[in-house]
């Protein structure tokens, strides 16, 4: 049976075999043959449920061995619903309510109030489980049209508040328990995580409620809209980066317990050195500007840092075109700098806030999603590389646009009607000729430093153009 399901491209979960493009409802299956023996109908409403979101997740069934999954769930449901069905004693919903109030009275308050916290798989379980059936009890008193009760939502949001869950990481831990773990106590990497802590004077948005060890990354995250994921890696990405610059700088575990300031400003200097070429290119102003204050300093400068790399997680295929992250950076990065000098609009009289921020997400569906689909539509056009090079836009061709003082015009908020986002056959050629042309130019400009005598050569191409 392995071996039939890795050919289909598919995840063993305990008893269920789940298409890889349906993993996200493996735990639900799990949760599922965890609960069958004490309680049928539970599991059974946990399997239906699955399927359910599987069929939201590949509504047409077009991912490798999801036809013959979907068919024996269903036909494993339909048997199931007679036999369940027959020995309920309550409606769905209200099984769904006592059960989940069983489980977490009878294993998560135990593991919350228990005083030993070393079974930490344990842990994880547990919780996963308590969040599967809580999300299932959910569903199915939305299908029935009744509320969750207000014990249910009070139990979930103080039992999520007060264990400490162990979540997925690459390096470093990020649960609560994570200080107890021998990286963490790394005297470098206390360094780099105590400062990045400093948030001190950071502008909180009204009616945030701030939680436990929230650091400066957090502070973006709600300022600018980032992923949370995105966030939890990127503050993983950074700390790393600077402990490894700082450990080659002080080797000797005893030197140093502060994070460096030299150090600090290696990593930046590598970080920013192709958008201070952006802006020197245009000859525009960086807008890393510092503080005169030499004990903000450090803290501005890792808002930078961190501000630049959240940018870069949730860029996708933006990553291809640098100079239009570099754009992004530049317009954020001067939203930040007025954040924290407290400037006010001249429009409206309030205090600066970020063009794209304060919703969840706001990042990747107001800057990165607009411009990835502008890029998806040209390559729509191609017809599959039929379309004459001159007549659509490449990745070079975006990127080169941003390469030019014309990228200006898009704006910040960027304008729908903008020509970066709704050009002409002509207008495409027409700048299809003026993208060759300043590449071009700066590839002339570039070898004239060199000493290079490529005039004649340039001049030729030109008027082939």
């Amino acid at each position: 049976m392995s071996q039939t399901a890795s050919k289909l491209g598919m995840v063993t979960l305990d008893s269920e075999v789940v298409p890889s493009s349906l993993v996200e409802i493996a735990p639900i299956l799990r949760v599922a043959n965890e609960v069958e023996a004490s309680n049928p109908r539970v599991a059974y409403l946990c399997r239906f449920y699955a399927f359910e979101k599987a069929g939201k997740l590949d509504p047409t069934s077009s991912g490798r061995g999801v036809p013959q999954f979907k068919t024996a769930l269903l036909r494993r449901l339909e048997h199931e619903n007679e036999t369940t069905l027959a020995v309920r004693q309550h409606s769905d919903g209200r099984e769904m309510q006592r059960f989940y109030q069983h489980y977490h009275k009878k294993y998560i308050q135990a593991l919350a109030n228990s005083a030993g916290k070393d079974d930490r798989a344990q842990r994880t379980k547990e919780y996963q489980t308590a969040s599967v059936l809580f999300e299932v009890s959910k569903a199915v008193n939305q299908t029935e049209d009744v509320e969750v009760p207000d014990e249910n939502l009070e139990a979930h949001t103080k039992f999520e508040e007060k264990i400490q869950i162990d979540v997925p990481y690459n390096n470093l831990p990020h649960d609560p328990d994570c200080q107890n773990q021998a990286i963490t106590r790394f005297p470098k990497i206390q360094a780099t995580v105590t400062a990045l802590c400093n948030t001190r004077g950071l502008p909180w948005p009204a009616g945030h409620k701030k939680k436990l060890d929230e650091d400066m990354l957090d502070w973006l995250q709600t300022t600018f809209g980032f992923q949370k994921d995105n966030v939890t890696n990127q503050r993983e990405n950074l700390i790393l980066l600077l402990t490894n610059v700082h450990i080659r700088q002080f080797p000797r575990p005893e030197q140093q317990p502060n994070l460096d300031d030299y150090a600090l400003s290696i990593v930046m200097k590598k970080l920013f050195k192709n958008y201070k070429k952006w802006c020197k290119y245009l000859g525009r102003k960086s807008s890393l500007w510092l503080p005169t204050i030499q004990q903000e300093v450090q803290q501005r400068k890792l808002l930078y840092m961190g501000l630049y790399l959240l940018i870069w997680g949730e860029a996708a295929n933006l990553r291809f075109m640098p100079a239009c992250l570099c754009y992004i950076y530049h317009h954020m990065a001067f939203e930040l700098y007025g954040i924290l000098a407290g400037s006010v609009s001249s429009m409206t009289g309030e205090r600066v806030k970020p063009a794209y921020g304060g919703e969840d997400e706001a990042f990747l569906q107001k800057v990165v999603t607009p411009i990835d689909k502008t890029v998806a539509k040209e390559a729509k056009r191609s017809r599959e590389g039929k379309l004459k090079h001159s007549e659509r836009r490449h990745y070079d061709d975006f990127n080169e646009y941003f390469w030019s003082v014309r990228c200006f015009r898009l704006g910040w908020p960027m304008r729908a009607d903008a020509e970066f986002f709704c050009q002409t056959a002509e207008e495409l050629r027409k700048s299809y000729r003026w993208f060759s042309a300043s590449a071009l130019g700066r590839l002339f400009s570039i070898q004239r430093r060199r000493n290079d005598d490529v005039s004649d050569t340039f001049d030729k191409i030109l008027k082939m153009m």
